[in-house]
């Protein structure tokens, strides 16, 4: 998938022109092109950002095979592995990195809660993961060895990122990363930030952080910026983030007005996947918001 078409000028060669006095023209730098992987194991995005000189890699999937597929994806393009980026602290985008990299000693970036987070919380994957994914689940997860401050801008593979520290959100630590050209945002990759029409997870009870989180991003990126999503297909992110808005009112809602009643969790589960679906007709996911029910609503309950 290319995000920009990449130029390249080149002096037309005249056979009657001797080498020595053919007129050059300098070449103008490739612009980076974006490759959308999808994983099999579980519905998830990474990204390749491919430049002249390397390949980088925004999240890295959840299972073994998948970080596998990603590598050889990689290495079909015939350059080299620069660097991982970390978007934030789900495993589905940092449980694949042992695969992916191998024996490769490359930075893996993230901002300093993405990379706190993924740490604290991995014993608990380890328990909640292995029994649904079973050896999928790598048994050594590799972290971010580098950490990165907002605002700061990173070159890598001769591409400029700049980072966006977002804090917690859809996961307990959220950041967007911007593929630069001077002044110009060129991509965002956001992570979960925003899903492409398929149902969302809510479970880590920070709603009201998403929902800023939204607020910000519109600010930063404007409405026609390519928004490179977790989940789904990605796409301007005005309209992306207008529909991710639009979700999380609507399930809070849903959930709010019974929070507090004696209704049971699988009933009110039930009531809320009614008026979610009723909003979005689709299977994709849906376990996440189902999953989310209970705990949001202790949240809710106060």
């Amino acid at each position: 998938m290319r995000s920009v078409t990449p130029i390249s000028n080149h002096a037309p060669e005249d056979p009657l022109v001797p080498d020595a006095l053919a007129p050059t023209t300098p070449i103008a730098p490739i612009a980076p092109i974006i490759h959308r992987f999808q994983a099999s194991l579980f519905p998830v995005n990474a990204y390749l950002v491919e430049t002249r000189d390397g390949v980088v890699i925004i999240d890295s999937t959840l299972g073994v095979s998948d970080g596998r597929a990603l590598r050889a994806r990689a290495d079909a393009l015939g350059k080299p592995i620069v660097a991982v980026i970390v978007t934030h602290a789900h495993p589905d985008h940092y449980g694949a990195i042992t695969s992916l990299l191998g024996d490769l000693d490359v930075p893996i970036l993230a901002v300093a809660g993405v990379n706190d987070v993924i740490r604290r919380d991995d014993a608990i994957k380890e328990q909640i993961l292995r029994p649904m994914f079973g050896d999928e689940w790598a048994q050594r997860r590799t972290f971010p060895n580098r950490t990165v401050r907002d605002g700061e801008r990173i070159e890598l593979a001769g591409a400029t990122f700049r980072v966006i520290d977002l804090g917690p959100g859809e996961s307990p630590h959220d950041s967007i990363w911007l593929l630069e050209s001077g002044q110009d945002i060129i991509a965002a990759f956001g992570g979960d930030l925003a899903y492409g029409h398929m149902h969302g997870y809510l479970a880590d009870g920070e709603y009201a952080a998403w929902l800023d989180n939204i607020a910000r991003a519109r600010e930063a990126l404007g409405a026609d910026t390519m928004l490179y999503i977790g989940h789904g297909e990605p796409g301007p992110a005005g309209r992306l983030l207008d529909w991710q808005e639009l979700y999380i009112r609507t399930f809070v809602d849903a959930l709010g007005a019974d929070a507090r009643t004696s209704i049971d969790d699988a009933h009110l589960t039930a009531r809320v996947t009614e008026v979610m679906q009723r909003l979005l007709p689709s299977e994709d996911l849906l376990f996440l918001m189902q999953l989310s029910v209970p705990p949001m609503r202790r949240v809710l309950a106060g």
